[in-house]
């Protein structure tokens, strides 16, 4: 599994794109996602919607388990991936692609992102 370098993760297992005027792209790690399995539903904060560091706001349902989403960061939510709530498998076949899940205009960033090779060594254990 190869973890992105251009990309920050969270310790909940969430990645983070460098911001493109102000708004990051957020997403669940490849982690992650074999961690739960295969995603059947998933429920993503509403366009409009503030979300803090750290703070739950949603879930992603497994044939395994249900668990929640983190925001990585405070923001505002400009834009949720359609394509994820209609296809959830896409969080499992490309969670760095096609499988993201928000757009979140960032108003703080937690200092404690972790870049690519952290956030490996954090998630082997």
């Amino acid at each position: 599994m190869s973890n992105p370098n251009e990309l920050r993760y969270s310790k909940e297992h969430e990645w983070l794109s460098a911001a493109e005027d102000g708004v990051s792209t957020v997403g669940i790690t490849e982690h992650a996602a074999n961690a739960l399995g295969d995603v059947v539903f998933v429920q993503l904060p509403e366009v409009g919607d503030s979300v803090s560091a750290g703070e739950t706001c949603g879930e992603l349902e497994s044939t395994k388990s249900v668990s929640d989403l983190y925001s990585p960061v405070s923001g505002e939510i400009t834009e949720v991936n359609e394509d994820v709530v209609n296809d959830p498998s896409l969080v499992n076949s490309a969670p760095f692609e096609g499988g993201w899940l928000f757009k979140v205009r960032v108003t703080d960033e937690p200092v404690d992102l972790l870049s690519a090779d952290e956030y490996t060594a954090f998630s082997a254990g």
